[in-house]
C-alpha cells in the first residue's frame, strides 16, 4: 500500500492556536506592574539583584584593563620624556610620533595590533597605553621645563649630580603636571576600555555591546552609569595621590591666607576717596 505523505510542520510564526474547550475562556497574563525587567525599563532595581555577579565580573575587569594599560604607558612615558629632555633633537619626533598615534580610531589601532597579540587582553592593554603616550609624555616635558632655573643652579651649587638632582629636585616639582597628565590619560582609558568589546575583553564594555544588541535599556544604561562612576573614583584617587606626594603645595596655600592677613593688619592704611589715609 502506498503511504500518505504527511503533511510539513507549521512554524511557530503561523501554528494556529488550539481552540479553548468547551466553556473555558483563553486570557494572557500580564507581567506584574512592578516587574521591570518583564517591561524592560530603564531604571531597574531588579537587574542589579539578579545580576550582581555579572556586574562584579564586569567591573574587575575594566578596573584590571584601565590599570595595567595606564601602568605600562607611564613605565613607556618617562624614559621618552627624559630622553627628549636631554637631547633635544628628539622632542619633535617623540612628540608627533605619540600624537599620531593618538590620532588613529580604536577599531584601526585594535586591527593593526591583531596580528601581533591575537583576541587577547594583551592587545587591548597595548593599546590603550599607545593612547595614553601623547598626554602622558607632553605633561611630564611641560613639568620639568616648568622648574625654574635658580633651583638647578641652587642644587648644583650644593653639590648635587645630574642623577641626584633630576630625582631630588625636577621630578617632585614636575609631578603637579605630570598627575595632571596622569589623571586625563586615566580618565581616557576608563572610557576606551569600553572599546574592547569588539575582542571580547571591554569589562562593562561587553555589558553594553550586549545590551545594545538585545535592546536590554537596564544593562545598557547601568553600566554605562558604572563606566561614569568609575572614571570619577580613578579621578579623586589620583588626586588624593598628589596631595599626598605634594604637602608643599598644601603649605603655600594656607601661608598665602596668612601673610595677606598680617598685611592687611599691619600694613599701611588704604587711601580714601579724598587722598587721606583711612
Amino acid at each position: 500500500m502506498r503511504r500518505r505523505a504527511r503533511p510539513a510542520p507549521r512554524s511557530d510564526a503561523v501554528r494556529a492556536t488550539p481552540p479553548a474547550p468547551p466553556g473555558w475562556t483563553r486570557t494572557v497574563t500580564a507581567p506584574p506592574p512592578d516587574d521591570c525587567l518583564a517591561h524592560n525599563d530603564w531604571i531597574c532595581g531588579g537587574y542589579l539583584t539578579t545580576r550582581r555577579q555579572i556586574l562584579l565580573d564586569a567591573v574587575a575587569q575594566h578596573i584590571q584593563l584601565t590599570v595595567l594599560s595606564v601602568a605600562l604607558g607611564l613605565a613607556i612615558a618617562v624614559p621618552l620624556a627624559l630622553l627628549a629632555r636631554r637631547w633635544r633633537w628628539m622632542l619633535g619626533p617623540v612628540l608627533g610620533i605619540t600624537t599620531v598615534i593618538y590620532t588613529v580610531p580604536s577599531l584601526a589601532m585594535f586591527s593593526l595590533l591583531l596580528p601581533v597579540y591575537g583576541l587577547s587582553a594583551t592587545l587591548v592593554v597595548v593599546g590603550l597605553a599607545l593612547y595614553s603616550l601623547t598626554l602622558l609624555v607632553r605633561n611630564l616635558l611641560a613639568g620639568l621645563d616648568g622648574v625654574p632655573a635658580e633651583t638647578k643652579e641652587a642644587a648644583r651649587g650644593m653639590g648635587y649630580g645630574p642623577m641626584r638632582q633630576l630625582l631630588a629636585v625636577e621630578l617632585p616639582l614636575a609631578l603637579p603636571a605630570a598627575m595632571a597628565g596622569l589623571r586625563i590619560a586615566t580618565v581616557s582609558a576608563v572610557a576606551l576600555t569600553t572599546v574592547g568589546a569588539i575582542v571580547g575583553y571591554g569589562g562593562l564594555g561587553n555589558l553594553i555591546y550586549a545590551g545594545m544588541n538585545s535592546f536590554f535599556k537596564a544593562q545598557v544604561l547601568t553600566a554605562s552609569v558604572l563606566c561614569v562612576l568609575l572614571a570619577v573614583v580613578f579621578d579623586l584617587l589620583l588626586l588624593g595621590v598628589e596631595r599626598l606626594l605634594t604637602p608643599w603645595r598644601r603649605a603655600g596655600r594656607t601661608a598665602r591666607p596668612r601673610a595677606r592677613k598680617a598685611g592687611g593688619a599691619g600694613g599701611r592704611r588704604p587711601l580714601t576717596a579724598s587722598g587721606r589715609r583711612g
